[in-house]
């Protein structure tokens, strides 16, 4: 029995209620599938200079989170006033990762219309509103970036001719479906069966073995047959996961605009940058490796974008250790931390030292952030300096 009795009240971090940080009050913003409006993430940014510390912290979600907030009133009306917050209700229980790339490079099928039916559904389901904020969905559009992730509940599409998709519980395929609807559906008999079969778990992984067996019968039935090969989870006809690991640089799109991928020092977007990329007026997608993506742009804003931010901070080198270097806020930020592991992290990347692998460094043994995917973990002792460790 692996079970982990939840807590009567969900404590993740949301809009309406913060957590309490001691660096002060910490938001967190869900974004569906990361994507984000530009004057949404003007009016963030926005609040972010005038009520937090004067960044937008990138989380392993895709999601964004406002650290040091000094009036969490004002910060939650900017929310609500740039329509990231639908649902007090159902604030903190989007948790939906989506292939970053899908819809405009590769992919079997144009996963958006997708994130947003589930999304939708979601909201309007009352049930839903019980689950913890750590229950995790995911679409992924044949490529195998989300399901890597092992998310609790995930749409692998197979076909778009009608879109077919296997469902999958935990990273284990348990049956297919087709249409939107179908699709859709069957996620959330997963999100529903786990407060049924274990009322007191967070996530799947948190069940027994017997529970999650109850778990995947009670969830699959209906569908049909998974339609991907057992010993061949993603479709080879999908292509790679990404064009590139990290999703940083220049990137020709499927229908000829460009895409540009950056990432920031620390997964920290300063404020004014933010205003800047919000600027730009293009769709803007913040995937869960904390990359930031600016989508269907035309050569020559593109090569303006580049030219005029990445003096200010955007970085799209790939070969920059930011591309592969995350950590938690560490101390003094974090009570709990045993160390300022954004210091030292910023050492690391300074000192010159090869990086072959991606690596996320956390103060203590909660290792908040961590990467879904495996990585390099670095977590400082109460004696002083870090143990490393692969995960």
């Amino acid at each position: 029995m692996n079970q982990r009795v939840r807590d009567a009240a969900d404590r993740c971090p949301g809009v309406f209620s913060t957590h309490a940080a001691a660096d002060g009050a910490l938001a967190r913003i869900r974004l569906p599938g990361g994507r984000i409006r530009p004057d949404q993430l003007e009016l963030l940014a926005q609040a972010a200079a005038a009520h937090a510390d004067g960044h937008l912290e990138l989380t392993v979600r895709g999601n964004v989170q406002l650290r040091g907030i000094t009036d969490v009133d004002a910060v939650a009306e900017a929310v609500v006033a740039a329509g990231l917050a639908p649902s007090a209700s159902h604030d903190k229980v989007r948790n939906i990762e989506v292939s970053p790339l899908t819809g405009r490079i590769g992919g079997v099928a144009d996963a958006r219309p997708l994130a947003a039916a589930l999304d939708d559904t979601l909201r309007s389901d009352p049930a839903s509103a019980t689950l913890s904020g750590r229950f995790l969905f995911g679409i992924d559009d044949g490529r195998g970036d989300i399901v890597a992730r092992r998310p609790d509940a995930c749409a692998l599409v197979r076909g778009d001719a009608p879109l077919t998709a296997d469902i999958l519980v935990g990273g284990d395929p348990i049956g297919s479906a087709s249409g939107p609807d179908a699709i859709v559906t069957a996620l959330m008999a997963v999100a529903a069966g786990l407060g049924r079969v274990s009322p007191g778990a967070w996530r799947v992984k948190d069940l027994g073995a017997a529970e999650r067996l109850d778990l995947e019968t009670l969830a699959g039935a209906g569908l049909d047959p998974v339609v991907g090969s057992s010993d061949l989870l993603v479709d080879p006809s999908a292509g790679e996961p990404t064009p590139a690991d990290p999703i940083v640089g220049w990137f020709d799109q499927d229908d000829g605009a460009v895409l540009l991928g950056a990432v920031v020092e620390l997964g920290r977007l300063p404020a004014r940058l933010a205003e800047f990329i919000a600027a730009v007026q293009a769709p803007v997608i913040f995937t869960p490796d904390r990359e930031i993506l600016m989508c269907d742009l035309d050569e020559g804003v593109a090569e303006t974008v580049v030219r005029v931010l990445a003096p200010m901070g955007l970085i799209f080198d790939a070969a920059s250790p930011w591309a592969r270097l995350s950590c938690c806020v560490g101390a003094p930020g974090c009570a709990s931390a045993h160390a300022p592991v954004r210091e030292d992290l910023v050492s690391r990347a300074r000192g010159g030292e090869p990086l072959e692998e991606r690596e996320h460094w956390v103060g203590c043994e909660r290792g908040c952030g961590s990467p879904a995917t495996t990585h390099l973990f670095v977590e400082a002792t109460p004696e002083g300096g870090y143990e490393r460790r692969r995960r």
